[in-house]
């Protein structure tokens, strides 16, 4: 009788460590795939800052999302690639990337004007310059170009511009995606997409990016690829957005990271998760905006 037992509870025993083996690896699949893996090691890094550091930083986990997926209206199939803040018109200008616009919008999301980027081919990132100019970025081209934008404007082509040739990258289909110019260095950052990577690039007397740009040194970066870059202009610390880790997080200039926000619904007042966040800007007063693929808005102040 008790053979018998314990040779019929063998089977039981042998299902239950199989279905025990699928649930670990089901888990284990959910957290890669979710990133779960790499926002754990975060949370730790996080723990560890005191609040002397905290208030020395931008400091991401106060934020919370006062506009929350605003829809750019007449935008649905442009696909939102980067956004920059104004300081000058105290409006944002954004680049949508499958079909080449600058748009200018208000702080709260509105459409000011869309204007045709004539011969661009993939707009995907913008910045502000100390001189209210723009820098924009076509990644199939691998051209940088500045241009001016005033209450005039209603259409730019590029033929009126000189493009800059930044080089090849490691993949030629996912180059250089971020943009921002740095105030403290004087410098812009240019970011690569996959595998992520930060770049400077002078400018010239004449305004115009000049001489090679230069791979900064910093250790690797915690994100499946890099979307967009913004630098804040109170404490100088880069934050730096990946739309395939849905992250947003920030850095120092030696690359040491201070903090981070998931861009998951739930999170940070976000009733829904950021579905592919393109671009990010911060203003001078520390409000963050973001866009997302396809049209959408958002606006974070801390809290």
């Amino acid at each position: 009788m008790v053979r018998a037992a314990l040779h019929s509870s063998r089977p039981l025993y042998k299902r239950w460590y199989l279905w025990s083996l699928l649930v670990l690896l089901i888990g284990y699949i959910v957290a890669v795939v979710l990133h779960w893996d790499d926002r754990a090691e975060l949370w730790v890094k996080e723990w560890t800052q005191s609040s002397a550091q905290r208030k020395a930083s931008v400091w991401l986990p106060d934020y919370k999302a006062v506009i929350d997926g605003k829809h750019l209206p007449g935008m649905e199939g442009d696909e939102a690639s980067d956004i920059t803040y104004h300081p000058g018109t105290r409006t944002l200008f954004a680049v949508m990337g499958k079909n080449p616009y600058l748009v200018e919008l208000s702080l709260q999301g509105d459409v000011l004007r869309k204007m045709p980027l004539n011969g661009w081919s993939n707009p995907e990132a913008v910045a502000t310059l100390p001189d209210g100019r723009l820098a924009i970025v076509d990644e199939r081209q691998h051209q940088l170009t500045v241009v001016k934008v005033d209450p005039t404007t209603r259409e730019l082509n590029i033929a009126d511009f000189t493009p800059f040739d930044l080089g090849p990258s490691v993949e030629q289909n996912k180059a250089f995606e971020a943009l921002a110019w740095d105030p403290r260095n004087q410098r812009l950052l240019l970011g690569e997409e996959r595998p992520p990577a930060l770049f400077s690039l002078k400018l010239g007397s004449d305004g115009q990016p000049t001489g090679e740009k230069q791979r900064l040194d910093a250790p690797d970066l915690d994100m499946r690829n890099l979307s967009a870059v913004t630098v804040d202009p109170r404490t100088g610390h880069r934050l730096l957005l990946s739309a395939d880790s849905h992250l947003l997080m920030e850095y120092d200039e030696t690359g040491k990271q201070w903090s981070f926000m998931t861009l998951l619904g739930g999170m940070n007042g976000l009733k829904d998760t950021i579905p592919r966040a393109e671009g990010v800007t911060i203003d001078d007063e520390g409000t963050l905006y973001l866009v997302s693929e396809p049209n959408l808005f958002y606006v974070l102040r801390k809290h």
